[in-house]
């Protein structure tokens, strides 16, 4: 049985759960299941400059990238503010880069107006190539796998997201328990790993979110958007931080992205995402100021609902 999501819900287009959202987390959490991934955009670059090139555009070292490793990277703006989240994994002869729902056509014009007389070829292939997410940390034998990075994986979101034909996706999804995006979110948000559009805003920095130690190479060469998070970094603190709340359960609505975290009646932050974890109970990934200490009782605004949340200890250290 698939379930559709809310309208609130960011990912449509793809099984909200299938019947036992918290079950279905135990099954990933354990190692066995599916999600369905296809309301993600799949491009191609081929050309023999193919990663020399895409490692001048984006925030990781990638021009040695052999085949069948993947990376995490991301375009900036000329300000260092994040564009694109890439999941990128070369199998020797195509680039294939898997991102976020909706972003194909803009991130397509990008690359385009940056080829230049280099040697590549870039393509847009949604519409024949789909993705499913997998809780398995090797690649698959047959088709291009991007690896969930490690920090993340060590921290209970260890998968793979691996591209297929479009007319496959239901043969491939018939081979394990099929698990909706409630149960992925949820283990996500508990590892602490951010999403775009889901924990960034227009003035996200990849120093904000925990990004800097998985999708950013700190010693590589110019990349746009260099200088804003080499400043940073060496300087001092970003203004802002990701972190992880629990939320009082007490409540039976989640509070969804956007919605305002307050402190003694003034606004610190936002919510990212929430979501229901099956160990864990109501939590949520969100910015903060950097000033807001550790252990105060936060209040989240929620229509005319509001939320206590506690900030997790653990992120401090992320």
């Amino acid at each position: 049985m698939r379930v559709a999501p809310s309208e609130v819900i960011f990912d449509q287009g793809m099984p909200w759960h299938c019947g036992d959202p918290l079950g279905e987390q135990r099954l990933l959490a354990q190692g066995v299941g599916i999600v369905d991934l296809s309301n993600r955009s799949v491009l191609t670059v081929t050309g023999p400059d193919r990663l020399s090139w895409l490692n001048d555009l984006i925030t990781q070292l990638v021009n040695a990238l052999q085949p069948g490793e993947s990376a995490l990277g991301l375009i900036l703006s000329p300000n260092g503010h994040v564009e694109y989240e890439l999941h990128l994994v070369d199998d020797g002869d195509t680039a294939w880069i898997v991102t976020q729902p909706g972003q194909a056509e803009t991130l397509l014009a990008y690359l385009n107006s940056m080829r230049f007389m280099l040697r590549v070829e870039v393509a847009d292939v949604s519409a024949d190539f789909a993705v499913v997410w997998e809780p398995k940390s090797v690649v698959d034998p047959d088709f291009p796998s991007w690896l969930v990075p490690q920090p993340f994986a060590a921290r209970g979101f260890a998968g793979r997201e691996v591209v297929i034909p479009r007319a496959e996706l239901e043969d491939r999804l018939a081979l394990a328990p099929e698990a909706g995006s409630w149960a992925l979110e949820a283990l996500r948000v508990s590892a602490g790993m951010p999403r775009m559009n889901c924990e960034t805003d227009h003035r996200t920095i990849p120093n904000e979110v925990n990004w800097l130690n998985s999708a950013v190479h700190l010693n590589k060469g110019c990349y746009r958007g260099q200088e804003t998070v080499a400043k940073v970094n060496n300087l001092g603190q970003p203004p802002r931080r990701l972190t992880l709340l629990h939320l009082d359960g007490s409540a039976e609505e989640l509070p969804v992205h956007g919605d305002v975290i307050s402190l003694n009646g003034k606004p610190v932050g936002w919510i990212g995402t929430a979501a229901r974890h099956y160990e864990e109970g109501m939590v949520a990934l969100a910015i903060l100021k950097r000033n807001v200490g550790v252990g105060e009782e936060l209040l989240v605004e929620h229509d005319s609902i509001v939320i206590t949340a506690v900030e997790d200890p653990a992120p401090t250290k992320w």
